[in-house]
């Protein structure tokens, strides 16, 4: 490691000990990736605990998060490309043709486009789990169906956008549906194994633990009030529990290597300087350009892109950027300009969902860690 990898690697160590000491979050892990000479560059750091109630345990590198609605990106999106490749699937296919169901009104009209860049019509969120959890599990992904199609539209499908859970678990019961078999089995299978993924990111069925993966490998989130504990590689959405750990929308568990390693593969596809096998890096150009045609979306498909004003990867990253964000205090974003990829993953929600810091927390740590790596502060 050079003498500025080195100084890079103890500035990110400060400012997660700066979030972890000011209680924006128990722990923290970051991975850092770019170019510098031609050379592919990456610093993996973290400290803090990955449990503190009830009692403490230390972040090691390998432990696993809960990556939330990194789900939507790092799973589902790309699954949804694999979809593609195969010809299973169309961007403009029509929720008629998709579902097979008898389907009402405009929803007729929603395309895997819509349900992907957040245009569908749908809410942001609605508690389904407390209807889905007393049904038996066989019976559980048609009445989440049932529920999703039977939902009032808030808008005519492409006409705004409104970021929604409830589209990315349409689509999660679509790429079932098309791919024959459980979301878990086609991504682990068509997306994470040919890149050799799978034992760093994955779901986490609450039937039993990935694997041999001990709950103790894993980083702690909130204390369910209605599971009456505290959650420690069991989902935390309430919605993807209900559906056994698996959708969507959700469900996804990664560590920062993995997650890290993903991101640049993305970003190398986005480059053409990789190929994935079972996705084609010119649908991934198409993926991570912004969907203009409506006004005021900061949504590309499967990804967000940098708000003109207050983005939390904070105002370096360009325009042409992709990335997510995750409620139980995940994140990772890519830039193409700068060739560099930012991940933080941290468990801000433990024990309580209601420390919100890492809102201001965030822009401040990209700024800080890229004015370091491009001496752009």
């Amino acid at each position: 490691m050079t003498c500025s990898e080195i100084k890079l690697k103890k500035h990110i160590r400060k400012l997660l000990e700066k979030g972890i000491n000011e209680d924006i979050f128990p722990c923290a892990a970051s991975g850092i990736s770019y170019l510098r000479d031609g050379e592919r560059i990456k610093i993996i750091t973290y400290c803090g605990n990955a449990v503190i109630v009830p009692e403490k345990r230390k972040l090691k590198k390998n432990y696993y998060f809960d990556l939330a609605s990194l789900t939507k990106p790092l799973a589902t999106t790309m699954a949804i490309l694999c979809l593609l490749k195969m010809k299973k699937i169309e961007l403009e296919e029509k929720l008629s043709s998709l579902i097979e169901k008898n389907i009402k009104d405009e929803k007729k009209e929603i395309t895997i486009r819509h349900l992907l860049c957040h245009s569908a019509g749908y809410p942001a969120h609605k508690e389904y789990f407390k209807v889905l959890h007393h049904i038996p599990g066989k019976k559980k992904t048609d009445h989440l169906v049932t529920l999703l199609l039977n939902e009032k539209l808030e808008y005519e499908p492409g006409t705004r956008t409104v970021y929604s859970d409830l589209g990315f678990m349409l689509l999660g019961k679509i790429i079932e549906k098309k791919a024959g078999c459980s979301l878990a089995d086609f991504v682990e299978k068509k997306v994470l194994e040919p890149i050799n993924l799978e034992n760093k990111i994955f779901f986490n069925p609450i039937d039993g633990l990935k694997n041999t993966q001990k709950k103790t490998d894993f980083v702690a989130t909130e204390k369910c009030s209605w599971r009456n504990k505290i959650l420690c590689g069991e989902v935390h959405d309430d919605n993807c529990y209900a559906m056994g750990g698996i959708s969507g929308h959700s469900g996804l568990f990664g560590n920062i290597e993995g997650v890290t390693a993903y991101a640049g593969l993305i970003l190398d596809m986005w480059q053409d300087r990789k190929i994935h096998p079972n996705i084609d890096n010119k649908d991934v150009r198409v993926f991570l350009h912004p969907q203009s045609v409506l006004p005021g979306s900061s949504w590309a498909l499967g990804f967000d892109t940098p708000a003109e004003s207050g983005s939390s990867c904070g105002k370096y990253f360009s325009p042409r950027s992709v990335g997510h964000l995750g409620f139980t205090g995940t994140s990772f974003w890519i830039d193409p300009e700068r060739d560099v990829v930012i991940v933080l993953l941290t468990n801000r929600v433990h024990p309580d969902r209601e420390n919100s810091k890492i809102k201001e927390y965030r822009p401040c740590f990209h700024n800080s860690v890229r004015g370091i790596i491009f001496n752009e502060a």
